[in-house]
């Protein structure tokens, strides 16, 4: 039985705990994320988001699963909770073949939301929910994050199947709220649109560009490994602690034979970790990499 957006708040905001986010594009989980946070902020209830829409990020960069923290009383939108307190670096855009990452992902920051006392707890995911791997991606994510609620946004039957998954194999309590009356205004071309932005602003003119010795990736860049291969993709900064502290865009100078990396992050980085995601400083994409592929590898 599906109810009203509104009683969910009620009954949310009267429990508290970690509470997860299941539906497909355009049912309003991030709107319906950022209100409630919005009440919980009024109501004095220490919360934070972890966004982990890889794609079109709200908390952080793309590529990210990102951490905000939100003390009571804080001002919620959607500008003012865009920079991340902490991340965990995917690198995709799409969860398919990302899985891993995007799930210890999500599992680190929400162990760092409850560490730091958020009441609250909220989990935006992907829109991916169809098929075989759209049940095994948000099973492994709920087994990640531990909710005491997950809400299913609802629209024509399709969250059935995650409906069950979270009853049988998990201890959450399942809300489902009728979806069906809300459409996201994004496109496909306006989510891009707004994917680019995101990339921009990040890499915008605040940033710094350094060399990058060859040493310092995971996977390890071999010897004799054409560089210019790495051109344009995306890296996640490790702090050598378990710890993303921003994302990196590779640039190779080929005629100078210089590596280099544009990031507005200029300390606590030991070492980066390769993405399948490449852009170009515009944030407009130049398509995607197969990390086994690049390097010759099964």
């Amino acid at each position: 039985m599906t109810i009203g957006f509104d009683e969910a708040y009620e009954r949310l905001l009267t429990s508290g705990g970690t509470v997860a986010l299941l539906g497909s594009m355009g049912t309003g989980k991030t709107a319906f994320a950022l209100e409630l946070l919005r009440r919980a902020a009024e109501a004095e209830i220490p919360s934070a988001l972890v966004d982990a829409d890889i794609d079109i990020s709200t908390v952080g960069p793309p590529t990210t699963v990102g951490l905000k923290v939100l003390p009571p009383g804080a001002e919620v939108s959607e500008q003012s909770v865009s920079t991340a307190d902490a991340l965990g670096f995917v690198g995709a855009l799409n969860p398919r073949q990302h899985l891993l990452p995007l799930v210890m992902g999500v599992a680190r920051v929400v162990n760092r939301a409850r560490e730091g006392g958020a009441r609250l707890i909220v989990v935006d995911t992907t829109g991916f929910i169809a098929g075989v791997y759209g049940q095994w991606l948000n099973y492994h994510v709920l087994d990640a994050a531990h909710p005491d609620f997950m809400v299913a946004f609802e629209r024509g039957g399709e969250m059935e199947p995650l409906t069950g998954i979270a009853q049988r194999f998990t201890s959450a309590q399942v809300i489902e709220v009728d979806a069906t009356g809300y459409m996201s205004s994004l496109s496909v071309e306006d989510r891009m649109t707004a994917r680019e932005r995101r990339f921009a602003s990040y890499f915008g003119e605040s940033a710094s560009k350094w060399r990058v010795k060859p040493t310092v990736f995971m996977p390890t860049v071999p010897p004799e490994f054409d560089l210019d291969l790495l051109d344009g993709l995306v890296v996640g900064m490790e702090d050598g602690k378990g710890t993303c502290v921003g994302i990196g865009l590779l640039e190779y100078d080929g005629g100078e034979e210089i590596l280099r990396m544009v990031s507005p992050v200029t300390e606590g980085v030991r070492g980066l970790r390769l993405g399948s995601v490449k852009i170009s400083r515009d944030g407009r994409s130049r398509g995607t990499v197969s990390l086994p592929e690049l390097f010759g590898s099964e």
